[in-house]
């Protein structure tokens, strides 16, 4: 009842499973993911035990197919059930049981793996895995949602569309670098669920996106003080020592926390900042 895609950044540091059903929710049944171990996806009639067992087997150096072929050797209802695995290294590989409604079957190769079933056709996992090998100049979560939507516009679900998810992992990737969850956003129950996952994708990114060191500015001259001006504006008042304190302060209440750099300020933070502070003379360079 869904389509998905398992893949792994060619570094190996990301792993990651997007996916689309017209099915309530599926976002929070059909992936797994461990940073530096490999992902899985369970669908069609879902295995939940698939997920740990899965990871536990990836963790222990096994293969995606012989995860696969493990999985499903012990399950009594393997042909009911849609499997795909991707380890932390080497081609990943994809299950479809005999009794899974059609059209359903996979697509895999080097770290990645595409699978779907109650498809419009084989095209629906052929457009995911040429969209992902297509997509190599991508952010990893941006291409694995550009693969989600391509299988979407090939036709996906023939019953229809209601959830997908993402999720992506990264050794310390997560909020904080207290966790390794990257990403972790769902559509439960929308009309166009891919399209609302690429919006929410696009917020996540503005808000904790990691700043590019390339384009930061200086917070000095003409810089600082068109902060301070914005800030003040805000209700943030700017001490004699400069923006920074200020800075922090709203940033914190604007969920940007994560864009900070001391003695800097990233372009998409003071883009926003421009964006919601009441107009502000910009100031005038020195005579």
């Amino acid at each position: 009842m869904t389509f998905s895609l398992v893949a792994r950044s060619a570094d190996g540091r990301l792993h990651g499973v997007a996916v689309a059903s017209k099915f309530l929710a599926a976002g929070a049944l059909v992936p797994a993911a461990a940073a530096e171990v490999g992902a899985l996806a369970t669908q069609a009639h879902v295995n939940l035990a698939y997920r740990p067992q899965g990871l536990t087997l990836l963790r222990t150096g096994v293969a995606a197919a012989d995860v696969v072929a493990g999985l499903i050797a012990a399950d009594p209802e393997r042909d009911h059930r849609q499997l795909g695995v991707v380890g932390a290294s080497g081609a990943g590989a994809s299950w479809t049981g005999p009794a899974c409604h059609p059209w359903a079957g996979g697509r895999a190769g080097d770290g990645w793996a595409a699978q779907g079933n109650i498809l419009t056709g084989p095209e629906v996992v052929d457009a995911l895995g040429a969209a992902w090998q297509a997509g190599t100049a991508l952010p990893f979560a941006e291409r694995l949602l550009a693969a989600l939507r391509a299988g979407d516009e090939a036709g996906g679900d023939r019953r229809g569309r209601q959830s997908a998810g993402l999720l992506v992992v990264e050794r310390g990737g997560g909020y904080g670098g207290t966790s390794d969850v990257v990403v972790d956003l769902r559509v439960d129950d929308h009309p166009d669920p891919v399209a609302e996952l690429g919006r929410l994708l696009t917020v996540h990114t503005m808000l904790f996106g990691r700043p590019d060191p390339a384009t930061l500015l200086d917070l000095t001259g003409a810089v600082a003080a068109e902060v301070a001006a914005l800030l003040g504006a805000l209700g943030h008042p700017v001490h004699e020592d400069g923006p920074e304190a200020a800075l922090i302060s709203w940033a914190g209440i604007e969920n940007l926390e994560e864009r900070l750099v001391p003695g800097r300020i990233d372009p998409v933070v003071l883009t926003h900042l421009r964006g919601v502070a009441p107009h502000v003379p910009a100031p005038r360079a020195a005579s």
